[in-house]
């Protein structure tokens, strides 16, 4: 229970320092926001307003709205608190590394289900909905800011020292990624041999599970290959965030 608490207690100041510098909070919203509206409209020309963004819409949120919040966020936030010293206070207070690390994944939680509404809000404005399961939907999205907060932790451990460290890690391995898994056009325009190699992408079938509930009504049963290979991604995300986690506090203690 009192790693719960303290988890809580975490998510909240993190949540609390966005709120007061708004400037990132904002950014998260207008950026997928204006890559909905521009896919949404460019595929309308074929398929009409309402199914284009019935299509566009889980891709963007994945791509454009959770990967940046919930990979590029932990990285931040990580080198906010090393530069500021807060991190060492951490480490070496009573407090828990499952509970800041549990703490980090909730506060990108909340984000991610704010973004959720304003990426399918604006869908809505166009005739987009959502026809499949919420709750299946949800599951689909819990899964996704895992498996980014695990990969944004262990990369602001690793790879992060400073502030103007951030955006690379985050380029350089999720882009390509995103274009693989196909966030901004289907893939089935790829050839053969990428389409066998975007079956190894996470991100490809957080887009695929999402796109078929969201916009095709899919049920838990005909896209179980891609939630079963999702669970396994992020569970061993989250994994590789604890373990680097325990890796920062040993650094931080031998210091």
């Amino acid at each position: 229970m009192k790693i719960w608490l303290d988890s809580v207690v975490v998510a909240r100041r993190i949540l609390t320092g966005l709120v007061r510098t708004r400037r990132t909070l904002v950014f998260w919203a207008v950026f997928p926001a204006l890559m909905l509206l521009l896919f949404g409209l460019i595929y309308a020309g074929s398929s009409g307003t309402a199914s284009s963004f019935d299509r566009t819409t889980p891709g963007i949120l994945v791509g454009a709205a959770l990967f940046f919040s919930c990979l590029g966020g932990p990285v931040a936030t990580l080198v906010t608190e090393r530069e500021s010293g807060t991190l060492r206070r951490l480490l070496l207070s009573p407090l828990s590394g499952t509970a800041y690390f549990l703490g980090v994944v909730l506060a990108y939680t909340v984000i991610a289900a704010g973004q959720t509404v304003v990426v399918y809000a604006i869908a809505a404005a166009f005739g987009g909905r959502f026809h499949g399961s919420l709750w299946l939907g949800g599951l689909i999205l819990l899964l996704t800011v895992a498996s980014y907060c695990g990969i944004g932790f262990f990369l602001g451990v690793k790879f992060a020292r400073h502030a103007e460290d951030v955006n690379g890690p985050v380029a350089a391995f999720g882009v390509p990624l995103l274009a693989l898994g196909g966030t901004f056009f289907p893939p089935s325009i790829l050839p053969p041999y990428l389409r066998t190699a975007a079956q190894f992408d996470p991100i490809f079938h957080m887009n695929e599970s999402l796109k078929s509930v969201a916009a095709d009504g899919a049920n838990a049963a005909s896209i179980m290959h891609s939630l079963i290979i999702l669970g396994l991604f992020a569970t061993s995300a989250l994994v590789l965030g604890a373990l680097s986690y325990r890796h920062l506090l040993k650094v931080e203690q031998s210091k």
